[in-house]
C-alpha cells in the first residue's frame, strides 16, 4: 500500500507512514468512517477506532478514488480505473525510474473471488517493484531483478490476513512487469494481464496468457473459437496467492529488444478485453493529438470504459525512443 501524503511505500497494518509519519488512520470525521461494514453490513457503531468490525472481525479497507493517475515523466506514466462495474479498484500500479536508461513497470490485477483482491495486488505491485529497484541497485541482472521481485510480491501477498470463515480463496493477484534498460525490455509475469509492444509496424503482444483458453488451444482440444465459448475460457491457470509455492510463481520470462520507436504497454484485461489486436491498440493511440503517456493512458481507459467498463482497468505506458 502507500501512503496517501508522501506515496511511500506502507504496511497494510501500519498505523503510522515511517516516511513522512503521516496517520494512516481514516479520518474520525469522514463519511468512511460513518458507514456500515463492508462485509456483513453492520451499523458504523460497530466499527471500531482501528476499523476493525465488533460483530465479524472484517478490517475494514480504505475506499480509493475511481481513479489513480501517475504521470512519472514525459517518457512514462500510468491510469487506474474503477471502471464502471465494479464498487472497487482491484487493480494495482507502479512505476519508478531507477536512472536515465533504466525503467521499472508494474501491473496487477487482483482476482475478484479471492479474499481482499484489492489488498493483493497493491502489495504485490509495490513490493515487486521495490525488491527490483533493490536487486538492480545490487548489479543483478533483469531476468534475476524480475524473478526475486515477484518472490518478494509473492510472500507480500500470503501475508495478509485471512478471514477463516471466508469461504473465498485467499488472496491473490495477477502481474505482469517490465525492466526497460538500454533499449531491451525484460519482461516477466504471472496470469492474464499483459504487455504489448505498440509501434506503426511490428505491433505485438509481447507475453501470453496463463489461462485455460490459451492451455487448451495449445494442446490441440479446441479452436480459439469454440474455447472462446466456454464459460472458463478466461479463467487463469497461474498467479499470485497464499495458495501458491515458491516453485509455482517462477515467472515467465522474455526479452524484447526494442526495434524503433514506439511504445511498451502493459495493462490488466479490463483494457484489453475490449481491444486485444495489438494493431487495433496502434490505431486507438493514433486517435490522440498528444502523444504524451499520460495522455494515451486516459485515451485508453476513457475508450475501455465507452465500451462498457466491465472491469477494473490499468494501463501503464513507456514512450521509447531509441538512438
Amino acid at each position: 500500500m502507500n501512503c496517501h501524503q508522501c506515496n511511500g511505500v506502507v504496511g497494510i497494518e501500519d498505523r503510522f507512514c515511517e516516511e513522512c509519519g503521516a496517520n494512516l488512520l481514516p479520518d474520525t470525521s469522514s463519511s468512511q468512517v460513518g458507514a456500515s461494514c463492508q462485509k456483513c453490513g453492520a451499523t458504523p457503531d460497530k466499527i471500531d477506532i482501528d476499523r476493525y468490525c465488533n460483530q465479524c472481525g472484517h478490517r475494514q479497507v480504505e475506499v480509493a478514488e475511481d481513479t489513480l493517475q501517475l504521470d512519472i515523466s514525459p517518457k512514462l506514466a500510468g491510469v487506474s480505473d474503477r471502471g464502471r462495474r465494479h464498487h472497487q479498484n482491484e487493480d494495482a500500479i507502479a512505476l519508478k525510474i531507477i536512472d536515465l536508461q533504466t525503467h521499472v513497470l508494474v501491473v496487477c490485477d487482483g482476482v475478484s473471488s479471492s479474499q481482499s483482491p484489492q489488498l493483493a495486488s497493491q502489495a504485490a505491485a509495490n513490493t515487486c517493484l521495490l525488491g527490483i529497484a533493490t536487486a538492480l541497485d545490487s548489479n543483478l541482472s533483469p531476468d534475476t531483478a524480475i524473478t526475486q521481485g515477484i518472490a518478494k510480491a509473492l510472500k507480500a501477498v500470503s501475508a495478509i490476513p485471512l478471514d477463516p470463515l471466508d469461504r473465498e480463496e485467499p488472496s491473490s493477484t495477477t502481474i505482469v512487469t517490465a525492466i526497460v534498460r538500454n533499449n531491451l525490455a525484460t519482461l516477466g509475469w504471472l496470469g492474464d494481464s499483459r504487455a504489448y509492444w505498440i509501434a506503426k509496424t511490428n505491433s505485438q503482444q509481447l507475453t501470453q496468457d496463463d489461462s485455460w483458453m490459451r492451455e487448451i488451444v495449445a494442446a490441440g482440444q479446441m479452436t480459439a473459437a469454440e474455447a472462446e465459448q466456454s464459460p472458463h475460457a478466461h479463467a487463469i491457470v497461474r498467479w499470485l496467492g497464499a495458495d501458491i509455492s515458491e516453485a509455482e510463481a517462477e515467472p515467465n520470462l522474455c526479452n524484447f529488444s526494442i526495434p524503433d520507436s514506439g511504445y511498451l504497454l502493459l495493462c490488466t484485461d479490463g483494457l484489453w478485453n475490449y481491444a486485444p489486436d495489438p494493431t487495433y491498440l496502434y490505431h486507438l493511440i493514433q486517435q490522440v493529438t498528444d502523444d504524451s503517456p499520460i495522455a494515451i493512458a486516459n485515451h485508453l481507459i476513457q475508450y475501455a470504459n465507452q465500451q462498457g467498463g466491465q472491469d477494473n482497468i490499468t494501463v501503464a505506458i513507456l514512450k521509447l525512443n531509441p538512438a
